[in-house]
């Protein structure tokens, strides 16, 4: 469970609170991750500036650039004093192969984004097709149904993870849950979400699964998962079922929990 140097070191620059890491409209070629602090990502739309996201360790941002050489679509604040790698189209090659948890990432939140654009093509045709009135669609701001990975008030836990440290309870209500931290670039919450429990924030976003196959519980690291599984302190391989049992500990970077069977 040893920490590895970061290879992008030498590409870290500090920014103070206040300052910008680029401005809507400007051209550029890099990328940048934030190592440390918060960035805001803020959009002008008409009169108003708007917080598009908030964006914390581990989190990336302005990769068009990279991709497509595009002008920024937005300013990147700093709202906390923050130290940010910058990856420009030389050095992208390199991180994606030293990193590879950046490039899953990636297409997460690309998924994430043509789903989305695919949601609004569909319901502009359904519109068209009804020629039914604005006022009488649904509030998109208010889903008729619960959001993914919300169970019932009335569910009733399957198995827990207790964190050692804090003693906080994490219920599990499914045969299959994401375990992990709040990503806040794709806007994705795990069913199991250790942010409170990470303030290192070496946990991945999306770090491993618990799920409930034959009558037996099995824990499996997701791909892209740098800082390695342990249960009783043996790392586990990635994306290989193994076995978990009442009372293990259960280690994910350097946040352990215990796993309980509900009674």
């Amino acid at each position: 469970m040893s920490g590895k140097e970061n290879p992008f070191a030498k590409f870290l620059t500090k920014f103070r609170k206040g300052e910008f890491v680029f401005r809507q409209g400007e051209e550029g070629d890099e990328m940048y991750i934030v190592q440390s602090g918060e960035i805001a990502i803020r959009k002008t739309i008409g009169n108003q500036r708007k917080t598009v996201n908030v964006l914390e360790k581990g989190d990336f941002f302005g990769e068009m650039s990279v991709l497509e050489r595009l002008p920024r679509t937005a300013d990147a604040e700093v709202i906390e004093d923050a130290g940010v790698i910058t990856i420009n189209s030389a050095t992208f090659g390199e991180m994606i192969r030293s990193n590879p948890e950046i490039a899953v990432r990636m297409l997460r939140k690309y998924s994430m984004r043509m789903r989305e654009y695919s949601e609004q093509l569909e319901k502009l045709a359904l519109e068209e097709a009804s020629d039914v009135q604005e006022s009488d669609l649904p509030d998109v701001d208010q889903p008729s149904k619960a959001p993914e990975g919300t169970v019932p008030a009335t569910a009733t836990a399957r198995a827990y993870f207790v964190a050692k440290e804090s003693g906080k309870i994490y219920p599990v209500y499914k045969d299959e849950v994401l375990i992990g931290r709040y990503d806040s670039v794709t806007g994705h919450r795990p069913e199991v979400d250790l942010t409170d429990e990470d303030n290192n924030r070496n946990v991945s976003r999306r770090h491993a699964r618990l799920l409930y196959k034959d009558a037996t519980h099995y824990i499996a690291e997701e791909i892209g998962t740098m800082n390695g599984t342990y249960i009783n302190g043996n790392r586990i391989p990635t994306g290989v079922l193994t076995p978990v049992k009442d009372g293990d500990e259960i280690t994910l970077c350097r946040v352990p929990v215990i796993f309980k069977l509900a009674e």
